[in-house]
């Protein structure tokens, strides 16, 4: 099976751990990686690397990210979501009250750039163990605020229900962003609570879910994303030579001047670019150092087939 990135539309109930079992045995190859994971709860996009463009998935990672979600506004969880155990409910003349202009209202100070805690059940470790292994085993987490940016918080739906408000949205964010840490604060804003009842990713930087296959029936051969064509979606590229290729292949800097589309410009060169062949294949990603580029990750010609998993 050759390098490549592959797009999954995640169903609900499995972990992604599971959908990257399921590639394995469909791709033939132990070597395959993820941009990012999705609760069992959660659909949606996954990006997965096969081979060695899993060393492109660092470049995956932090791109930002875009989720329909429904927030349920009328109790919390124990776990910011539908999975979690329910706590104490708001009354339902508080709940009742709670018009959607005033959730418009509340959704202002979560958009933007915004300092969030972490749910208590995240993947973040925490003295080298998960923050929600930790909870599992009945300690009791308290996570530190991070800065994360909100691009979008649009409300797409208000509906009443027996207790409660369902607000379905449309969040755009930067990686690190916990969506179900809005429906949290969200909740606490309006005096309701709030948890999350359904996300899916809708998108990853550039790739879109649209472009996922599902994974029954999932053809790897025929969805198989070139290195070269999604490192251009994720990061600023430059055309090298059939000799600048080799130099680049074997360690050796190349002088900026000398790369095409670089050369003779004022413009600062791009912190880390991708630098593909004449054949298109991606040769590495690499990082200007003076006026050269120097490899940080290098991407083989070839590669050997991957044993059955």
């Amino acid at each position: 099976m050759n390098s490549g990135i592959l797009l999954v539309d995640k169903p609900q109930g499995i972990t992604s751990h599971d959908v990257v079992s399921r590639m394995r045995r469909l791709a033939g190859t132990r070597k395959i990686g993820h941009a990012g994971t999705l609760d069992p709860m959660a659909t949606g996009l996954l990006v997965l690397g096969v081979n060695g463009a899993t060393r492109l998935l660092h470049y995956l990672v932090g791109l930002d990210k875009e989720y329909l979600a429904t927030i349920r506004l009328g109790w919390n969880t124990t776990t910011d979501d539908a999975e979690g155990d329910a706590l104490a409910a708001a009354s339902a003349d508080v709940v009742a009250a709670v018009a959607e202009d005033d959730v418009r209202a509340a959704i202002v100070p979560l958009t933007g750039a915004i300092e969030q805690v972490p749910s208590a059940v995240s993947a973040i470790k925490v003295a080298g163990k998960r923050a929600y292994q930790r909870v599992r085993d009945g300690e009791t987490v308290e996570l530190a605020s991070r800065k994360v940016t909100v691009s979008a918080f649009e409300i797409l739906a208000f509906r009443a229900g027996d207790g409660h408000l369902d607000v379905d949205v449309r969040v755009e964010c930067s990686s690190g962003t916990y969506i179900r840490a809005l429906a949290r604060d969200l909740g606490a804003a309006l005096g309701t609570g709030g948890h999350l009842t359904a996300l899916r990713r809708t998108r990853i930087g550039r790739f879109g879910v649209d472009e996922a296959g599902e994974l029954e029936g999932f053809d790897v051969a025929s969805a198989i994303m070139s290195p070269a064509d999604a490192a251009r979606r994720a990061l600023p590229t430059v055309t090298l030579t059939a000799q600048q290729a080799v130099d680049l292949g074997h360690g050796k800097r190349v002088d900026v001047d000398a790369v095409a589309g670089l050369e003779a410009s004022d413009a600062p060169v791009p912190a880390v670019l991708a630098a593909i062949d004449p054949r298109d294949h991606l040769v590495a990603i690499v990082e200007p150092r003076g006026r050269q580029l120097k490899v940080v990750t290098g991407f083989p010609p070839a590669e050997p087939q991957g044993g059955e998993a």
